[in-house]
């Protein structure tokens, strides 16, 4: 796996970004992910700002090599996770979940790098427009939060590698060398894997989030909420439910009494792994995913699974 403009442009050795996933990326896997030669992402969704703050002194306790805060638009303190991280020397930012336009000016200083997640084209070429250094394109087979548009990331990657001048990174369905191999010959110049990464030793998530991953099959994740917020997770009790009200024409406020607090279930799912009624979030990847490893030993199967694709794809 040759070093490319992402690699450059990042400072890492392979060209793979590990998701900033909300409740289960903190400064162990993204630490763990950074020293693994790829960028480690400390997802600060779910954090205070002073949770956030732990993190990144941790980080930098256990990595000089260069790691990613993601922080979601959604965030009414956005701007306050961003200037914090700033006054840290943090130098690499995620933004996701909604418009960067407000918070670049902040973010985006000489020295920093600012990634940008997109589910479409135009939101590609806006997210260069204002000024970001690459984008993550991220099509509809990811877990958690998911975009109404439901382009897949086969269709979405070649179309926005097209479109702009800036790298682009490829996300939703990668778990293994040769789903980032696919993206990179569509255009991409590297791979975010989430899902991948949940299953990994040093991550936060509960063995029961880790081994339902392990466990699961190509149909076992499903998209709840589509009246609401989409989103991706593995399919248990409180999905089932889900799903079945919505078939049945379910309002908007009978599906949130169902939910009740989106917060407290996904905490359930990822820190005490309630099987029942927590919410998973995870990407149609999860039937790739058949064992629990460090995230050292990720890496190299990856490289290795990439190299064995690019061989068998130059043997036809």
């Amino acid at each position: 796996m040759k070093s490319n403009r992402l690699c450059e442009l990042l400072g890492i050795e392979y060209p793979i970004i590990q998701a900033g996933m909300v409740w289960v990326s903190n400064w162990r896997l993204a630490s763990a992910a950074s020293n693994a030669g790829v960028l480690g992402t400390v997802g600060a969704g779910s954090m205070t700002l002073d949770v956030v703050r732990h993190n990144i002194e941790r980080m930098k306790e256990n990595t000089d090599k260069p790691y990613a805060l993601n922080i979601p638009m959604l965030r009414p303190d956005a701007a306050d996770i961003g200037k914090l991280a700033l006054e840290m020397g943090v130098k690499i930012f995620i933004t996701s979940a909604g418009n960067p336009a407000n918070i670049v000016p902040l973010l985006k200083k000489a020295d920093n790098i600012l990634i940008h997640v997109v589910p479409s084209v135009k939101g590609a070429k806006k997210a260069e427009k204002e000024g970001v250094d690459a984008v993550v394109c991220e099509g509809y087979e990811a877990g958690g939060h998911n975009s109404p548009l439901e382009t897949t990331t086969l269709a979405l990657t070649p179309q926005v590698a097209d479109a702009v001048g800036i790298p682009v990174v490829a996300a939703g369905g990668i778990a293994d060398g040769r789903g980032i191999a696919a993206v990179m010959a569509l255009g991409a110049d590297g791979a975010q894997l989430g899902t991948r990464f949940i299953a990994a030793a040093e991550c936060q998530a509960h063995e029961n989030f880790k081994k339902l991953i392990v466990d699961s099959t190509d149909f076992d994740t499903c998209i709840i909420g589509r009246k609401l917020s989409m989103l991706r997770v593995l399919r248990n009790d409180f999905a089932r439910k889900m799903e079945e009200a919505e078939k049945a024409g379910a309002s908007e406020q009978e599906l949130m009494k169902i939910i009740g607090s989106e917060f407290n279930r996904n905490r359930e799912a990822s820190w005490n792994g309630d099987l029942a009624e927590g919410a998973f979030q995870a990407g149609q990847s999860s039937g790739l995913i058949r064992e629990i490893l460090p995230v050292k030993e990720i890496v190299r199967k990856l490289a290795a699974e990439y190299e064995t694709a690019r061989a068998s794809l130059k043997a036809i």
